[in-house]
C-alpha cells in the first residue's frame, strides 16, 4: 500500500485528551507521527475545528486542526 502522508505515521493505543474552551474530551490515540495524528472518540459531534491534544504521560500538549471526520474518529494536523 502507497503511503500518502507527508511523515509516516506510529500504530499505537494511547489514552488522550481533547482540551477546547474549558471542556475536555478523552479519546484514544491510534496512531501518530510528527505531522499529525488519528483520534478514536465516542463521537465527533460537538469536537471543535481547533483545539490542543493532551497526551499526559508523554507531556504532549499540541495544537491541532481537524483535517477529517468519520464514525468513530478524527484525524488532526499538528499546528506548530
Amino acid at each position: 500500500m502507497d503511503e500518502h502522508r507527508a511523515a509516516p505515521r506510529r500504530r499505537l493505543l494511547k489514552a488522550g485528551r481533547i482540551s477546547f474552551g474549558g471542556g475536555t474530551i478523552d479519546c484514544t490515540v491510534r496512531n501518530l507521527s510528527e505531522t499529525g495524528a488519528a483520534l478514536e472518540v465516542s463521537s465527533p459531534v460537538g469536537i471543535p475545528e481547533h483545539f490542543t491534544l493532551v497526551i499526559e504521560p508523554d507531556h504532549i500538549h499540541v495544537p491541532c486542526r481537524v483535517v477529517w471526520r468519520k464514525e468513530t474518529r478524527i484525524g488532526v494536523h499538528f499546528e506548530t
